[in-house]
């Protein structure tokens, strides 16, 4: 009863004073039987599809929230990539279903809904060319929608004609939404090795190999980790792992208490717990800070990259001996605007693009809500890319990249997009062109180690 007793009191210090919450609970949902011969029956399908399934999602995660007294932070709502469902659809059509989505979120209550999405790695159909002109005219249209493309994966390689599109895809979004900081582009994702049942936005989609609903968990809790560092201050790297994995356990532990919960009170399989260290700009739930109590003066400076990689192969230790079903992303993310340490790591000078670059080799996922300056050609962000797509397909892992050049600011600006977004200094990136690197297109070819079979 006694160590019942410290565990409660462990978590209960966690919550109150270590930023510890679930980041976000989010439903997946397949939407292959909304497939229409018409575009705009299947948009239709789509609205009625979600606001049915999702009804209760809200309230329920409110409901627990209150009940078990930890903070579930986000709803969201994830569906089959869109491009899969749009026989015969044209460009228009497909901005027809993101309307669809969109009033689908509003109506359920989410905050995000993800899933406006292609998979793209080897090449392109007919509707795929139509649904990736759609994405700028989508995003800036919508408030809620979230989209991502998949370009490279270590089995295919890297479609570099996809990457290319890219550069041209993101600069469209931020003319779009220029008024308010280009912030369509925080609602983008390009990946290399996109999962199929990642819960956190903007590049959640549920994937064709995905059951027809599910309830997938991210949990959080940078504030937790950094305060149980502070009590081994000093001590040999050992003591730390095995510091971040207990901490981890205990986290994600509550993570599966609320999924399990969810799972069973809105009627939907539980699916996967995602061990994500997801930081938000508050002090005290940073990444960044737990890198710093390691022992680095600032986030950034050399050893950077071998603490994050420590930090993230810890959390993932932890993590999955507490939860049978581990997926999504798992590890440690490095948004650059959603982090109060990285913020100031950036202003400070001590954190650079090119080491940010380096820093993704070993994380969760990669160049996250950067903001580089809004002149940024559309090669160099395709380039950026591109390396981002390779460090993913060489080293098996999943890499993204969520980049805004934000319209009419330069290097040193502020770009405020607000709530768990936060504000992200533009970032310097290299003034040399890769235009003709881009323009060379086709295919990279997947690694040596992709053939196992």
């Amino acid at each position: 009863m006694a160590l019942i007793a410290k565990d409660i009191i462990e978590t209960i210090q966690m919550i109150e004073k270590d930023n510890l919450d679930i980041r976000t609970t989010t439903m997946g949902i397949s939407l292959f039987d909304c497939i229409s011969h018409n575009p705009i029956i299947t948009a239709e399908k789509i609205y009625d599809k979600v606001t049915k399934k999702a009804a209760r999602l809200v309230k329920t995660a409110e409901e627990i929230g209150k009940e078990f007294g930890i903070p579930i932070i986000n709803k969201r709502i994830s569906v089959t990539p869109v491009a899969m469902l749009g026989s015969g659809a044209d460009r228009d059509d497909y901005v027809e279903i993101a309307f669809a989505l969109d009033r689908a979120a509003e109506e359920t209550g989410v905050d995000f809904i993800g899933g406006y999405s292609a998979l793209v790695q080897k090449g392109f159909t007919a509707t795929d060319l139509e649904f990736l002109a759609s994405i700028p005219q989508a995003l800036a249209q919508t408030q809620k929608v979230c989209s991502s493309v998949n370009v490279g994966s270590s089995k295919a390689g890297i479609n570099m004609d996809a990457v290319k599109w890219m550069g041209s895809i993101i600069k469209e979004t931020a003319y779009l939404t220029k008024e308010k900081d280009s912030i369509g582009c925080a609602k983008f994702v390009v990946f290399a090795n996109a999962v199929e049942d990642n819960p956190f936005m903007a590049g959640a989609f549920h994937g064709p190999g995905e059951p027809e609903a599910v309830i997938n968990v991210g949990v959080s809790g940078p504030g937790v980790v950094k305060s149980a560092l502070e009590k081994v201050e000093g001590m040999a790297m050992d003591v730390v792992a095995e510091t971040i994995k207990r901490t981890a356990f205990k986290i994600t532990r509550a993570g599966m208490l609320v999924g399990k919960e969810m799972s069973q009170r809105v009627g939907v399989p539980f699916g996967i717990m995602d061990l994500s260290l997801a930081p938000t700009p508050k002090v005290g739930d940073s990444v960044a800070e737990i890198l710093e109590i390691m022992g680095l003066e600032k986030c950034g400076t050399h050893g950077t990259t071998a603490a994050l990689a420590l930090l993230n192969d810890a959390v993932k230790k932890g993590g999955i001996m507490a939860s049978s079903h581990v997926g999504g992303l798992s590890g440690a993310f490095i948004p650059v605007s959603e982090d109060a340490g990285m913020i100031d790591a950036v202003i400070s000078g001590a954190l650079t693009f090119d080491k940010l670059e380096a820093m993704t080799s070993v994380c969760s996922v990669g160049i996250d809500m950067v903001a580089v300056s809004g002149d940024t050609s559309e090669s160099t962000l395709s380039a950026i890319i591109a390396d981002e797509a390779a460090i993913g397909v060489i080293n098996n892992k999943t890499t993204a990249v969520r980049i805004i050049p934000a319209y009419g600011k330069k290097v040193g600006d502020i770009v405020n997009f607000g709530g768990l977004l936060g504000s992200a200094p533009v970032m310097a990136i290299s003034e040399y062109s890769s235009e003709d690197f881009i323009a060379r297109g086709g295919r990279i070819p997947a690694p040596v180690h992709s053939f196992k079979n």
